[in-house]
């Protein structure tokens, strides 16, 4: 019973030192696999919080007759659903500032030719809303974006053009041209650039017509007591629907206070200019008027006033036809689109 006792110790001692070796590795394997998480978690980023949007003072608005920006969505919304139906259009974000006016053109079109039409105009006007001096340039461009269709004529019809005076490219055969108004290289083997535009025409105007002007202004300052008042209209022929319209007042270093306007208006500061905008002039609101007051100030202060516009039509009657394919003389499909800006409009 002796050496039976001493046993049952012996197995219940060997139990216990079994069990605590069990425990402590348990212990140490958690500690460990602690540590091994801890290594492998990625290192807090500290970075300091973005700021919060600051919202931009809404253009100011004065008493209107002619507001006309819904004129402008609603021609929005139908370039949208011509783009939809596979037209090649183009969508023009207004610019809110002075000096040339380009035109944001997103091609919508994955034609393999692609033909533009641009005309910069460049107006000098007097004081009394002469014309002193009207300059149109122009440019018929082609990107050719298949290289398979490289290989091409393009045929176009012109109007009368009275006092227009054109220009070829010097790779474009000019007899060819005069004879058929068809703009084709003089070596039919070559082809025509690819991914990059050319320009395969150019066009140039001048005159001192007031009847050809797309807009005229017409500004009155007065001084009255300690203050200026000062009203301007302007007056848009029939001829152009223009969009996105600025005409641009310098003004003496201080906001002025704008009694009555078609349009909208604000001021900046930085340049201090008076920014008119209307988004759209048509058969609608062929003429408008705006009446600001500001501390009394010298007239010259106000000028040059200077306007800026787009337009989808063009002063020259230009229009591309068909796109041949010179090798197989099938037809090529092609995106066509055209439109006018300002370089420089300026009322001396």
């Amino acid at each position: 019973m002796k050496k039976k006792a001493l046993e049952l110790d012996k197995s219940k001692a060997e139990s216990n030192k079994g069990s605590f070796m069990q425990q402590s590795m348990g212990a140490f394997g958690s500690k460990a696999s602690a540590m091994l998480e801890s290594q492998m978690e990625p290192t807090p980023q500290f970075s300091r919080p973005a700021p919060p949007p600051v919202s931009k003072p809404a253009a100011s608005k004065g008493p209107s007759k002619g507001m006309q920006l819904g004129k402008a969505k609603k021609g929005n919304d139908i370039l949208a659903s011509m783009a939809k139906e596979g037209e090649s259009v183009e969508m023009e974000a207004p610019s809110y500032g002075s000096g040339p006016s380009t035109t944001a053109v997103v091609n919508l079109s994955a034609d393999p030719v692609s033909l533009v039409v641009e005309e910069k105009l460049t107006v000098e006007l007097d004081r009394q809303g002469g014309l002193e001096n009207l300059e149109v340039q122009g440019t018929m461009s082609l990107v050719v974006n298949n290289p398979g269709d490289a290989f091409i004529s393009v045929a176009i019809t012109a109007g009368a053009n009275k006092d227009f005076q054109f220009k070829t490219h010097p790779n474009i055969d000019k007899a060819v041209y005069s004879a058929s108004n068809v703009l084709s290289l003089k070596d039919p083997s070559r082809p025509f650039p690819t991914g990059s535009e050319l320009g395969i025409l150019k066009w140039r105007m001048v005159s001192k017509k007031d009847n050809l002007v797309p807009i005229t202004i017409n500004c009155w300052p007065s001084v009255s007591g300690d203050q200026s008042y000062v009203n301007i209209e302007y007056e848009s022929t029939s001829t152009f629907d223009l969009q996105n319209v600025v005409i641009t007042i310098p003004l003496p270093g201080q906001s002025p206070s704008v009694n009555q306007i078609d349009g909208d208006w604000r001021y900046d500061s930085k340049r201090s200019v008076l920014l008119w905008t209307i988004e759209l002039i048509d058969d609608t609101n062929r003429s408008g008027s705006m009446e600001f007051v500001l501390p009394a100030t010298d007239s010259e202060s106000f000028y040059p006033v200077e306007v800026s516009f787009t337009s989808t039509k063009t002063f020259c009657d230009v229009h591309v036809d068909t796109v041949t394919n010179t090798n197989s003389e099938a037809p090529v499909k092609f995106s066509y689109k055209k439109f006018m800006g300002t370089s420089e409009y300026q009322v001396v």
